[in-house]
């Protein structure tokens, strides 16, 4: 028998009690928050805020894309109990599909570039993901054809949920994010800045704004800005633009997965910023420092192509959101974290005052 309220504050509390059953049910919600540090200078014409992924369930945007494409695929019955998923991952989307496999029962095999971070593989490996790590040279791409080939030798036991061209992808932005966002914000957004990994993020979250299929958006003049990495820039050549400098590997992990992915729409973008991986890393530790932020290097990208874009005089009043796509703490053996892992392991301890009694702390004798 429930106890019945003691207070009018306890009835309130009792009867909005929002209490999860499952950690998918976590998924989305997450909040806005506006720069205001040093990070951001003084000429900056318009407001910028990020929209905070990283504090999600699993700690990316990713969680979202997990729940979505492993939904959609129970939904058409293309995924039954029993069954084995394959997918190749930078890392997050594998640790997405990870702990909701988990939740529901099903084996999950990854691939994955060997460059991913071994935190990120520690987490695949601690939610009993299965995973195989494929040359660096081949990035995305050496990954998808490994995927392709453990699919064969499973044959119909195995599924792959292919998100680089899964419509689940971007449907969850349009249905979640990009509603989210409009909401949190009281509808008072002008710009739309996002990575491109898969690009469903970059496109669900456009078409909520954009428009989508005959349904109107609700702001079609919404200003969407795409960023990928300097050192790879695909996008960038793909809609007719120049690239800059010397093009290959980077350091931008979770972006420029050396593909144009099938579902990203570019018809929806109305600029590609370019960012370097020393800038992304660069502005990432400043996020760190000067706004107390722990977050990932494609967080420091995005970060730096709003401030450059909001930097413009015909952004003056106007608003931008960005998207913070992951916690900062998965990436602790990348290159942006060289010299704080070295300061890390020549600490040293330190004496304590003399005289100290251990006694005083109950412990049994004077030193434990």
């Amino acid at each position: 028998m429930l106890r019945p309220c003691t207070s009018q504050l306890a009835c309130r509390a009792f009867s909005t009690a929002r209490i999860a059953t499952r950690p998918s049910d976590l998924v989305g919600n997450t909040p806005l928050l506006a720069l205001s540090s040093s990070l951001v200078p003084d000429h900056l014409k318009g407001k910028v805020i990020v929209k905070m992924e990283s504090m999600g369930p699993c700690s990316s945007v990713k969680d979202r894309l997990g729940l979505s494409m492993i939904n959609a695929a129970e939904a058409d019955g293309t995924l039954k109990p029993g069954m084995t998923l394959v997918e190749p991952t930078s890392g997050n989307t594998g640790i997405a599909l990870a702990f909701i496999a988990r939740e529901r029962g099903y084996k999950l095999i990854l691939t994955m570039p060997e460059t991913m971070s071994v935190e990120r593989r520690m987490m695949l490996l601690a939610l009993g993901a299965d995973v195989v790590l494929t040359p660096k040279e081949t990035a995305v791409s050496g990954a998808v054809a490994k995927a392709e080939e453990i699919m064969v030798e499973l044959g119909e036991q195995g599924h792959m949920l292919q998100q680089f061209k899964n419509p689940a992808n971007p449907k969850i932005h349009r249905e979640t994010t990009g509603p989210e966002i409009w909401a949190d914000s009281g509808e008072n957004v002008d710009v739309f800045v996002s990575g491109v990994g898969t690009g469903g993020t970059l496109t669900g979250t456009s078409q909520f704004f954009k428009g989508y299929e005959g349904t109107p958006g609700v702001k079609p003049d919404m200003h969407v800005v795409a960023v990928e990495p300097q050192e790879q820039m695909l996008l960038t050549d793909a809609m007719g633009g120049e690239k800059i400098g010397e093009q290959g590997p980077h350091k931008i992990q979770g972006m420029g997965a050396g593909i144009i992915p099938d579902v990203i729409d570019l018809s929806l973008v109305d600029e590609i910023v370019p960012i370097h991986s020393d800038k992304a890393m660069e502005v990432a530790s400043r996020m760190w420092l000067e706004e107390g932020l722990p977050v990932g290097v494609s967080a420091g990208a995005i970060v730096a192509a709003t401030l450059d874009v909001m930097s413009r005089p015909e952004m003056e009043g106007k608003t931008a959101v960005a998207i913070v796509p992951s916690f900062g703490e998965r990436y602790f053996t990348h290159p942006m974290f060289e010299e704080i892992s070295q300061k890390a392991h020549s600490l040293e301890k330190q004496p304590l005052p003399e005289p100290f009694d251990n006694r005083e702390y109950g412990f049994a004798t004077e030193r434990g």
